[in-house]
């Protein structure tokens, strides 16, 4: 028990400096464009950038915030940790991205590093949450309806999908809702950001 799971030591704080590398800001700042933090919801995240800027820059933010925690993650699988410490080192990635250091601790809403992370951890439970995002996005024209039912889809996904990390899967799920709290005042007075 203790031989496996000495890699944790090294890899949380990896997992969470991993996260804290915010792809939006680097997207937008080899683009030559504005910091999408001063404008429209003020996230740095993939759909603030989609809705600021357009697909383009959007998806390359998706790509980077989803794979910036898969190297980290292919580790922990490689070293044999089981489900709860391969979430721990997930769970690290999604709290780096919404709490970087370097930028006073005000990060993304981690949707698109959750993707990633499930992605490598419970690929077909990923691939569920995105198509579920994706159509929600386009009928209801709002990422934080989308990202909210995703999340909420998540747990119960896993219990089919991927029992062995239900609990891991709950624990990203209410970070995510936590981090979603803002639109979900908004969402309630009716004056939530469209897509």
């Amino acid at each position: 028990m203790g031989e496996e799971l000495w890699p944790l030591w090294g890899l949380v704080p990896l997992g969470y400096l991993s996260g804290s590398w915010l792809g939006a800001l680097w997207v937008c700042r080899l683009a030559g464009v504005a910091d999408p933090r001063g404008e429209g919801s003020g996230n740095p995240g993939f759909s603030n950038v989609l809705r600021l800027y357009g697909p383009r820059l959007a998806g390359a933010t998706l790509v980077l915030d989803a794979a910036k925690g898969m190297p980290v993650l292919w580790l922990a699988m490689v070293l044999g940790m089981p489900p709860w410490g391969q979430g721990m080192v997930g769970l690290a990635v999604l709290l780096g991205h919404s709490f970087p250091p370097w930028h006073r601790f005000r990060g993304g809403k981690a949707v698109a590093s959750a993707f990633g992370v499930l992605l490598v951890l419970t690929p077909w439970v990923a691939l569920c949450c995105a198509a579920l995002w994706v159509v929600l996005a386009w009928r209801v024209r709002t990422a934080a309806v989308a990202s909210l039912a995703s999340a909420g889809i998540a747990p119960l996904a896993s219990l089919w999908l991927a029992p062995d990390y239900v609990l891991v899967i709950l624990v990203f799920t209410l970070l995510v809702l936590v981090r979603h709290l803002l639109n979900i005042r908004r969402l309630g007075k009716g004056d939530e950001h469209a897509l």
